[in-house]
């Protein structure tokens, strides 16, 4: 008796087993199949990720076509200056008002490197002893409050800065070289 029993409680414990090792196969390829699922719906994601942008844009492609086929038509500059003004106003506004996307002015604003590139400068006296931007050559954008572009400007140096700061810099690498040639 005590056999049968054993036997039948080893019969239980392998049906047992088998419904469990058959249900965590189903759960393991429930999980890869949700795996490879999200996977496809991440690379579609990013894959059209800009859609709602490009849809925006297309109308000012159209714009920029009227224009020009306007133009070769009547061969007016100013009207066809005026409409490419137009288009450009309107991209921005766009821009801006869906996208927070905000060009911002640097002329006549202090010199500071987190908003601006400085690619030249000019030797006038800055008020203050304050490095001010003299000219935008590129303007810089915004993106929801965060720097997106840094603008590219001319910013105002002292005159006779320039040179010394030159030095300064030629000394720094002779002084940099002739440590590499001791060693």
């Amino acid at each position: 008796m005590l056999v049968e029993q054993l036997a039948t409680k080893m019969k239980q414990l392998e049906d047992e087993n088998s419904t469990l090792k058959d249900q965590y196969l189903r759960k393991a390829a429930d999980f890869e199949n949700f795996r490879k699922r999200m996977f496809k719906e991440r690379e579609e994601s990013a894959k059209f990720a800009n859609a709602g942008l490009l849809l925006d844009l297309i109308p000012v492609i159209d714009d920029f076509e009227r224009a020009i086929k306007s133009s070769e038509e009547s061969k007016d500059f100013t009207s066809f200056r005026d409409g490419i003004v137009l288009i450009e106003k309107q991209l921005v506004e766009m821009l801006e008002r869906k996208y927070s996307l905000r060009r911002f002015e640097s002329a006549g604003q202090v010199f500071d490197p987190e908003r601006h590139e400085a690619i030249s400068v000019a030797e006038i006296p800055p008020p203050a002893n304050e490095r001010v931007v003299v000219e935008d050559y590129q303007k810089g954008f915004t993106l929801h409050d965060r720097i997106l572009r840094p603008a590219k400007v001319k910013v105002s140096l002292e005159p006779g800065v320039k040179q010394t700061e030159e030095k300064r810099a030629d000394s720094s690498v002779r002084s940099a070289n002739s440590d590499q040639t001791r060693e």
